[in-house]
């Protein structure tokens, strides 16, 4: 029997404004799997963040974060797989943001507990945002010294500021195939963040693994921005809710309902086979 992977973006996807999942959504969804549809989410998000917005969320295949760098088993946290730098990529990475004046928020593990560090100093408004989204999260890690910021095994890093600021990272981690770099403007706010990222981190790789490990023939994706494109590309059909950027529209099989009107979870409900 065909089996079909399902697999949604979170933020502007199956997230409204509010960062959380419509009741509506979630009944759908859960009913869905309990009868066996196979639905997980990939997100740029951590699991510890994930996990908060999508409390409710019934999943039982694993989920993919932080842009697919790594793919998590949602009942207990355990790692089932994750791509990393080189400690090479990772000097090259501080030696560039260090030239360009960037202080990022550095997503390490630190003697195996996985930490996101930050210079309070200089700390923008996208930046303190961000922490305020996210009170009382036990990785966090003020630091006071580039040093200390740059501790441990890091695999992520991420950028928030001025669109101009930010381009020369872009820019100068885009043309290096070791790496994954993306930039985009935040969702319902004016700044940018440029993330960077393991070449081989990708949503589109992950989904890929995903689909073997469960033994799938067929990936049903949804997503709103353009780092949902690699995973599009590697679907077999791929839904754009209605206010996802047109570059997305443009690949998609077709467009459905905005995430503040359930579309996924509505799409699902007329289309899932199970």
């Amino acid at each position: 029997m065909e089996k079909t992977l399902y697999v949604t973006d979170l933020d502007g996807t199956l997230l409204n404004r509010r960062d959380r999942i419509n009741p509506y959504s979630i009944k759908v969804i859960n009913t869905l799997v309990e009868k066996g549809m196979l639905f997980t989410y990939a997100t740029a998000r951590s699991l510890v963040s994930a996990s908060k917005v999508t409390e409710g969320l019934t999943t039982k295949v694993p989920v993919i974060a932080y842009n697919g760098a790594f793919i998590f088993r949602p009942s207990d946290g355990e790692i089932l797989s994750r791509e990393d730098f080189t400690p090479d990529e990772r000097a090259l990475v501080r030696e560039t943001l260090d030239r360009f004046g960037i202080s990022p928020l550095v997503y390490s593990f630190i003697n195996g507990v996985e930490k996101v560090s930050w210079i309070p100093r200089d700390e923008n408004d996208g930046i303190r945002y961000y922490l305020s989204q996210r009170p009382g999260d036990p990785r966090f890690r003020p630091v006071e010294t580039r040093d200390a910021l740059f501790e441990g095994d890091m695999f992520y890093f991420t950028c928030i500021g001025e669109q101009e600021e930010l381009r020369p990272v872009y820019e100068f981690f885009s043309a290096d195939s070791r790496y994954r770099c993306t930039m985009q403007q935040e969702l319902y706010r004016r700044e940018y963040w440029c993330e960077i990222m393991p070449a081989r981190a990708s949503k589109a790789n992950a989904v890929r693994k995903l689909k073997e490990m469960w033994g799938c023939s067929r990936v049903i994706s949804f997503g709103d921005a353009v780092n949902d494109l690699p995973m599009f590309r590697v679907s077999d059909e791929c839904y754009a809710v209605a206010n996802a950027a047109d570059e997305l529209k443009a690949a998609a099989t077709g467009i459905i309902g905005s995430n503040e009107d359930d579309g996924v979870a509505r799409w699902l409900a007329e289309h899932a086979a199970l």
